[in-house]
């Protein structure tokens, strides 16, 4: 990561990740540190999803800003809790029955059901980095099990024993009162089976550094603390980790703003100094409803990359954090043209704006040129008209706007138009429906057709979109419509069979003129 402009640029910064930076910068002792510390965390029970990485890009947005900022350099750790007992056996898996069978076992000591790695945990730890490397991010990876198995929390393990008690009243407090029964902060693992055992402490020995407890065939058992014997449950976990690297810097989704909050307090106990961070709000489906990865109503991460590149989910990630959002298939192209219309914008703003768009955090300071100002909609609505997933012909139309463009030339282009001719086979295609045109629409696009008739032909080279699209108003305000919202509505209905559309000037001159007189001559022939 590197600055891109002089260091007084950034002093007026508005953006979250430079609000964000300022916050950690004022962080104790921290500007006497050579290095500060951000941590990502992830379960590998499953494999990453959307969640990932807006918790990854986040957090590397927030690190960027705090490199220009300060001289301090910094490291991001994506923690793996791998050292996690199997919970239960996916659905979406090889090999179910088999894995079904080390319920309770560490992910590392499961096998793995693909086959191809040392451990199921493995698995989706390679996973975790393939999906990463896949997006550039800057990280160091981080296994739950490697630290406690090769004594890197063994210290830490230690003064959790030796402060237990300190620990369970900040933990009993929040525990119902069955679970606060048999609670302890260490879970042994059974030198007979191998599982990570939920089971009561019957003495801890402090002196030892060991924890005695009944083995699953009710054997009594003393275990040392360090050296992967025991693990920590998981809000003690999460703040031993916290005292035992130094983490500077994490945040979290809203649904663990009390788990943060006991966390903090156990981190403390352990000498240590919680991080910096902040909760993101999480997202909804179309009706406001929590999204959950069992209903499966939300957007998984394949899906979104589908219908749009990885850019378009920055944007979304980037944009009000801290704000519930909408997550699903109708908001893609929309993000698609925002992260366009930042990308134009930067071109031409001064470098304090610059530093405030999203795409120079989305790029790391360093964002590509725009290609063209074709959006991601208007390509929509040309594979619409054209009826066609053929890229070949749909360049054909393109070059006619943009006589140099190619896909050699524009390859962003034409990455968006793979996108779209997924997002319409899928979801547009089946939705179209043309309507039949009113007295007052059908008078109005026979002006319309007389107007491109003036035009002399397909001149679509040689007159403007913004020259077309005044063309269009003004046919719209000589007819009784109540407003032009309602013609251009009737427009996309019955030119296009959709509820709404492109910017009609730019799909006009981007689908020809003679092209959009036929679309006009068929919707005059349907009748009611």
């Amino acid at each position: 990561m590197r600055k891109t402009f002089d260091d007084s640029i950034y002093e007026g910064a508005e953006s979250w990740p430079f609000e964000e930076a300022r916050r950690l910068l004022s962080r104790k002792g921290l500007r006497e540190r050579d290095c500060c510390i951000f941590e990502t965390g992830y379960g590998p029970s499953g494999l990453p999803h959307i969640g990932t990485f807006g918790e990854v890009a986040r957090t590397t947005y927030v690190r960027h800003a705090f490199e220009c900022l300060s001289q301090i350099k910094t490291r991001l750790y994506a923690f793996s809790d791998d050292m996690d007992g199997l919970r239960k056996a996916p659905d979406n898996i090889p090999n179910r029955e088999m894995v079904a069978r080390y319920l309770g076992f560490p992910l590392t000591k499961v096998p793995d059901p693909f086959g191809c790695h040392e451990s199921f945990g493995h698995h989706n730890n390679s996973k975790l980095r393939e999906f990463l490397d896949s997006f550039g991010f800057e990280y160091e990876f981080q296994s739950s099990s490697d630290w406690y198995n090769g004594g890197r929390f063994n210290d830490v393990l230690r003064l959790v024993l030796e402060r237990r008690e300190e620990i369970l009243e900040v933990m009993l407090a929040s525990l119902r009162e069955e679970r606060a029964a048999t609670y302890s902060p260490f879970l042994p693992l059974s030198p007979k089976t191998g599982r990570v055992l939920q089971v009561n402490i019957e003495e801890y020995r402090p002196n030892s550094g060991s924890v005695v407890f009944r083995d699953e065939d009710g054997t009594l058992t003393e275990l040392p603390v360090a050296d992967g014997h025991c693990k920590l449950q998981w809000k003690v976990d999460w703040a031993a980790r916290w005292a035992a690297i130094g983490v500077d810097y994490e945040m979290a989704g809203k649904d663990l703003i009390d788990s943060v909050k006991l966390s903090s307090k156990i981190c403390k106990i352990l000498g240590g100094m919680p991080p910096e961070g902040f909760n993101y709000e999480l997202f909804l489906d179309e009706e406001g409803k929590k999204i959950s990865k069992s209903k499966g109503n939300g957007v998984g991460m394949d899906e979104w990359l589908r219908y749009a590149p990885p850019e378009s989910l920055a944007n979304f990630m980037f944009a009000s954090p801290k704000s519930a959002k909408k997550l699903y298939f109708d908001v893609i192209p929309r993000q698609v043209d925002d992260y366009a219309t930042h990308l134009r914008n930067f071109e031409t703003q001064e470098p304090r704006k610059r530093i405030n768009n999203p795409v120079w955090h989305i790029n790391n300071g360093h964002p590509p040129k725009p290609e063209t100002e074709i959006s991601y909609s208007l390509l929509l609505n040309l594979v619409s008209v054209c009826n066609s997933d053929d890229r070949d012909v749909l360049w054909g139309f393109i070059r006619k706007y943009l006589p140099e463009a190619s896909p050699q030339t524009m390859p962003f282009l034409d990455k968006l138009l793979r996108h779209a001719v997924n997002y319409y086979r899928d979801f547009v295609q089946a939705k179209k429906s043309y309507g039949t045109p009113t007295a007052v629409e059908r008078e109005a696009m026979k002006d319309l057709q007389a107007e491109l008739d003036g035009l002399g032909g397909d001149a679509s080279a040689s007159v403007s979109a913004d020259e077309i699209q005044r063309i269009v108003f003004e046919v719209g305000k000589r007819h009784d419509f109540p407003d032009l919202r309602t013609w251009f509505g009737a427009l996309y209905r019955n030119l296009l069979g959709q509820s709404d559309g492109p910017r009609m000037g730019s799909f006009i001159a981007l689908y020809g003129v003679d092209n959009t007189k036929k679309l006009i001559e068929e919707a005059l022939e349907r009748q009611s």
